[in-house]
């Protein structure tokens, strides 16, 4: 067997604090492996992100089309924050024209809109399809909630009780595949804050399709309105509603370029 080394072009960007590293590969030639993918991602001995995107070519009418891995390795379905992301790496590398395109997940086919970037930060937003509350616990103020992804959400009096860690770990044994777990703070009708542990990453800044379950649950409480800011760790992001469809929007902002040594054994 021999080793070969290759340069793997990557980008960065982050929507509300929430990082991902993203490899334009149209041909599908690269197909990262688990450990590559936890090597790019680790924070120590890596370049650190809470996950790995490749874009693809077009695929189910799709412009582009994107695989996401999080940081352990693991393959997921959507990232709310990571469309916008890829959306924001798309337009800048010239694969698209600003403005509304679309993209192909593992969840299917998402509407985006990129605004022409201003320096290194664009406006984005992604319609996130439908949100399907599966089960809601009045007493307990908890949801589960399907966006493309699973989400536990728990309506809590402070942020800042929460063993964010510890209990994160706890609720991935209460769905196979593990679950992304937000707690919620509600403010007022139009304003939330969460904190979010998600499955395969653990704690992060900020989980797009997390705030559009949050309002979700928020929504069928009757705690919010069908427009809300919702307060990441990282940042603010804005959640819309029309009917169970929701939007997801904010600014994601370009980090650098890098070029990265890849070896292989062939």
């Amino acid at each position: 067997m021999e080793e070969e080394t290759v340069s793997l072009g990557l980008s960065k960007h982050e929507g509300a604090g929430n990082d991902f590293l993203i490899m334009i590969d149209l041909e599908e030639r690269v197909q990262l492996t688990a450990q590559e993918v936890r090597l790019l991602a680790d924070r120590r001995h890596g370049l650190g992100a809470d996950g790995v995107i490749t874009l693809a070519g077009p695929s189910g009418g799709g412009d582009l089309t994107m695989t996401l891995h999080n940081s352990d390795g693991s393959l997921a379905e959507i990232s709310g924050n990571g469309v916008r992301c890829a959306a924001h790496a798309a337009v800048r590398a010239g694969l698209v024209a600003s403005g509304a395109f679309a993209i192909m997940t593992g969840s299917g086919l998402r509407a985006v809109t990129c605004a022409d970037p201003e320096g290194s930060t664009a406006e984005t937003s992604v319609d996130m399809g439908d949100v399907v509350v599966e089960a809601l616990d009045l007493d307990k103020r908890t949801a589960t909630v399907m966006v493309g992804n699973p989400h536990r959400v728990q309506i809590v009096d402070e942020l800042g009780s929460i063993d964010l860690e510890g209990t994160g770990k706890a609720l991935q044994a209460m769905r196979p595949g593990g679950i992304n777990c937000e707690w919620v703070e509600v403010h007022n009708q139009e304003s939330i804050a969460l904190v979010v542990y998600e499955r395969g990453v653990g704690p992060t800044l900020a989980c797009g399709s997390g705030s559009v379950a949050s309002v979700g649950a928020t929504r069928a409480l009757g705690l919010t309105g069908d427009t809300v800011k919702v307060a990441n760790p990282g940042g603010v992001l804005d959640v819309s509603f029309d009917g169970d469809r929701a939007r997801l929007s904010g600014p994601v902002q370009f980090l650098g370029d890098l070029l990265v040594p890849l070896t292989r054994v062939q």
